[in-house]
C-alpha cells in the first residue's frame, strides 16, 4: 500500500480493529467506506485487515466466537469478491481454518486502552443467560470507563466500591488507567462473580484473596506495586446489611446499566440510602451511576426516587473521546449523586 493510501486507511483499519476485537455487531462495521476504498486500491488494504483482525495477536490468544469470526470473513470476502476479480488466497485460507473450529461455551472481547494496554473479557455467548444479565457487557459500562480515563483524578489514590460490576470491563479499566487504591467489584450471582474473578486474572491483576500466591491464568500484564488491591464482594441489594456496606469505606462508588427495571431501581436506591446513613462524620463518596435511557420512565423512577431518600443528583457532562465500539444512537447519561 503506498504511504499517501495507508494515511487514508488508518482511520478505516482502526474501525475495523477495534470493532471486531470487541465483537461487535458486523453491520456496525464501516462496510460502505472499504467499499470506496477497495475500488481504488490493491488487495493490501484486505490483507491490512485481516491483521488487524482474525490475525491481530488479542484474537489469537483471546478469540471471539467462531460464528462471529466466520460471519465476518465471509462478509470480507464478499466485499473482496465485488472488487476484484483474483481471489485473495490469505482470506480463503483464514476461513477454511475457522470452518473446522468447534465453539467453546466462552467468547472473548477485547478492548484497547489509549496506553497501549487492552481490557480483554471472557463473556457469555447468551445475552441473557443463567437469570442474569451479568454476563455481558453493556454499552453504559463502556461509556463509564471512557469517562473514567478522561478523569482519572476521580479515582486516583481512592477506594472504588462498584454495584453490579457484570464482567467487569469499567473496573478493569479503571485499575489500569486510575490508579486508585483499593477496588471492590461486587454483583449478586453467582455465575457472574465467578466469570468476574476470571477476568480479573485474565487481565493480569490479583485477586486480594491471592496476593501471596502467583497468577494462575494467563494475563496481560504482571502484578506489580502500583496495582490496586482488588476484592470480590457478593452484595444482594435487598439483603445486604448497613454493616456490610460500612466495612468497605469507599471514596467512591459507581455502576453501569443497572437501572433495566423499576425492580433494580427500588432496590440500588435503598442500597444507596444505606450507604448515606453508614457516612456519619466522614465524608461522604462520590457516586457516579451510568445509564442507557431505554426506558425513559425507568429513568424518572431512579430520580423520583432519589429526591424521595433526599438524594440530589447533577447530570455529568458528555465527555469528549470515544475510545470503545458501541452504538451511536445509544442515549447514555452519567449521573453525580450527593449522598
Amino acid at each position: 500500500m503506498a504511504p499517501e493510501e495507508s494515511v487514508e486507511a488508518s482511520p478505516l483499519l482502526q474501525s475495523f480493529e477495534r470493532r471486531f476485537l470487541a465483537a461487535r455487531a458486523l453491520r456496525s462495521f464501516p462496510w460502505q467506506s472499504l467499499e470506496e476504498k477497495l475500488r481504488d486500491s490493491s488487495c493490501e488494504l484486505l490483507l491490512d485487515i485481516l491483521q488487524k483482525t482474525v490475525k491481530h495477536p488479542l484474537c489469537v490468544k483471546h478469540p471471539p466466537s467462531v460464528k462471529y469470526v466466520r460471519c465476518f470473513l465471509s462478509e470480507l470476502i464478499r466485499k473482496h469478491e465485488a472488487a476484484h476479480e483474483e481471489p485473495l488466497d490469505e482470506l480463503y485460507e483464514a476461513l477454511a481454518e475457522i470452518l473446522t473450529a468447534e465453539e467453546p461455551p466462552q467468547c472473548h472481547r477485547s478492548y484497547l486502552l489509549p496506553s497501549g494496554d487492552s481490557v480483554t473479557l471472557s463473556e457469555s455467548l447468551a445475552i441473557i443467560s443463567h437469570g442474569t444479565t451479568g454476563l455481558v457487557t453493556w454499552n453504559a459500562a463502556l461509556y463509564l470507563a471512557e469517562w473514567a480515563i478522561e478523569n482519572p483524578a476521580a479515582f486516583t489514590h481512592r477506594t472504588v466500591l462498584e454495584l453490579g460490576s457484570g464482567a467487569g470491563l469499567t473496573g478493569l479499566a479503571i485499575c489500569k488507567m486510575c490508579h486508585p487504591r483499593a477496588y471492590v467489584f461486587s454483583d449478586c450471582h453467582s455465575l457472574v462473580l465467578e466469570q468476574l474473578r476470571g477476568n480479573i486474572l485474565l487481565n493480569g491483576l490479583l485477586l486480594e484473596s491471592d496476593a501471596t500466591a502467583p497468577a494462575q491464568h494467563p494475563g496481560h500484564n504482571t502484578h506489580n506495586a502500583e496495582s490496586p488491591s482488588v476484592t470480590v464482594a457478593q452484595l444482594d441489594w435487598d439483603i445486604v446489611t448497613a454493616p456490610q456496606l460500612a466495612a468497605f469505606q469507599p471514596d467512591v462508588i459507581i455502576a453501569a446499566d443497572v437501572l433495566y427495571c423499576p425492580e433494580t431501581v427500588l432496590s440500588l436506591v435503598r442500597v444507596l440510602q444505606t450507604l448515606s446513613a453508614c457516612q456519619k462524620d466522614q465524608q461522604a463518596p462520590d457516586v457516579y451511576i451510568a445509564f442507557t435511557i431505554r426506558n425513559p420512565e425507568t429513568c424518572r423512577l431512579f430520580t423520583t426516587e432519589l429526591g424521595k431518600a433526599g438524594i440530589s443528583w447533577e447530570a455529568v457532562p458528555r465527555h469528549n473521546q470515544k475510545l470503545f465500539p458501541y452504538e451511536e444512537h445509544s442515549e447514555m447519561e452519567i449521573l453525580k449523586l450527593m449522598l
